[in-house]
């Protein structure tokens, strides 16, 4: 099509490319992110089984620890084999793959009934939902160019905290609710009513998902071309675009490491918070669901807000050390202050806030950077490294709960690695791409 004007011609590509952006978003934004809600809350809704499970089956604090972190090195095990094999056959076989397999894995917790049985089925979750998160990060790098990923990447981000949002109250409900029905206990109920939902949605992502821009029929063919011509503009001439480059670049395993201490501080919070709230006086585990809630719907507004600014100003960086910093100064005002609730809680709910808006915009720095191969595999490079932060924090937590019989050691140890994290990404500089 030719312009007559530079002007308008602008405009009106600029008019043409809203309006297709948000078609792609509405199309797709919302499945993808109904289904990382179940991905998350199956990750982390033995936080809240944890309450009633650990007496019931014998459970110390130190296998709790133990049992919520091995997710992660199951996950950052076959996290890379998955995404490559992503990038062969595509993301919808890959990703009903992965549903089907951690829906049945999570319903099946609710026959833990010993330490071992715990450990092996927390093992092998994380071994099914391998690749799921980084696999939708890499295939929206399909759909979006550089330059506008990260509101897209943040929206789909927003289920890790929608997730803890609903997933604290409608947990404790159904634990306290059905707690005795048919026989079963509260966290049982938990585990079925919660696991089965992924089932059913591998089976829709499979009637409607398209794997790329080409083969989406509700796509007009000067769409696709619009956006292979937007993504092809965006590149970055001066990153990474085979694998085995990726395996000798360090600025990857710089972004890997500041992953790693980020995801660390998070994740640590994530599976104790009910626990920490219980040490702080609130009894009602209905209570602790509702409280639990606040730190996330904090995270769902900071993260849309700071995606939002990023792209805006097309700055990276420094939009998602900042929060982390922030969140680790929050954090040692929540470790003085367990014993005044309020305070601590007004500490943790910014602290978390800033964490997921870090995490929220962090992801679109590599996503700029890899292309080709590269960005299927390096992204799983980062995110297994960067995982496996979701195995040592909430296990050495568990340990120094157990060995000093309080929460302080425990969360000074967070706050040393969200200051970690937010440190390694201000110093992680990445070349500047086309725009």
């Amino acid at each position: 099509m030719t312009y007559t004007t530079r002007v308008d011609g602008s405009d009106q590509r600029d008019t043409r490319q809203e309006t297709l952006y948000r078609k792609i978003g509405r199309r797709l934004l919302p499945l993808l992110m109904v289904c990382y809600v179940f991905a998350a809350l199956d990750r982390v809704n033995i936080g809240f089984a944890k309450l009633q499970m650990s007496e019931d089956i014998g459970i110390s604090e130190a296998v709790y620890g133990l049992g919520a972190g091995i997710f992660f090195i199951g996950y950052a095990l076959f996290e890379v084999p998955s995404n490559l094999m992503l990038a062969r056959i595509g993301t919808r076989k890959t990703i009903v793959r992965i549903m089907l397999l951690w829906g049945l894995t999570s319903t099946g917790m609710m026959f833990v009934h010993d330490t071992t049985s715990f450990l092996i089925l927390r093992f092998l979750l994380g071994v099914f939902e391998a690749g799921f998160a980084p696999g939708i990060i890499f295939y929206l790098s399909y759909w979006y160019p550089p330059a506008r990923l990260a509101a897209p990447m943040a929206l789909f981000m927003l289920a890790g905290p929608i997730s803890s949002v609903i997933g604290g109250p409608v947990s404790t409900w159904i634990m306290t609710g059905l707690d005795g029905a048919w026989g079963l206990a509260g966290w049982h109920w938990m585990f079925a009513l919660e696991g089965v939902p992924t089932i059913l949605l591998g089976l829709v992502v499979w009637r409607t998902l398209a794997d790329s821009p080409a083969q989406a029929r509700w796509l007009s063919a000067e769409e696709k071309a619009l956006v292979a011509r937007d993504i092809d503009t965006g590149q970055n001439p001066h990153g990474r675009h085979q694998f085995r480059q990726v395996l000798r670049d360090p600025r990857v395993y710089g972004l890997a490491l500041s992953y790693f201490f980020l995801i660390s501080g998070m994740y640590a919070m994530i599976f104790w918070l009910p626990t920490i709230l219980s040490d702080s006086g609130v009894e009602s585990i209905t209570a602790v669901g509702l409280y639990s809630a606040l730190p996330y719907a904090a995270a769902i507004v900071v993260m849309v807000v700071l995606s939002r600014r990023s792209d805006r100003r097309g700055e990276r960086r420094l939009h998602s050390a900042v929060p982390a910093i922030v969140a680790a100064a929050a954090m040692t005002v929540a470790a003085f202050t367990t014993d005044q609730l309020a305070v601590a809680l007004t500490a943790i709910v910014i602290s978390t806030a800033c964490s997921w808006g870090s995490y929220a915009v962090f992801w679109s720095m590599p996503s700029s950077y890899l292309s080709g191969t590269a960005a299927a595999g390096g992204i799983a490079l980062i995110n297994s490294i960067g995982l496996f932060g979701g195995f040592v924090s909430p296990t050495l937590l568990g340990y120094l709960k157990e060995a000093t019989g309080g929460d302080l050691a425990g969360l000074l140890v967070l706050v040393g690695m969200l200051l970690a994290g937010g440190i390694g990404i201000a110093a992680t500089r990445l070349p500047a791409r086309n725009h």
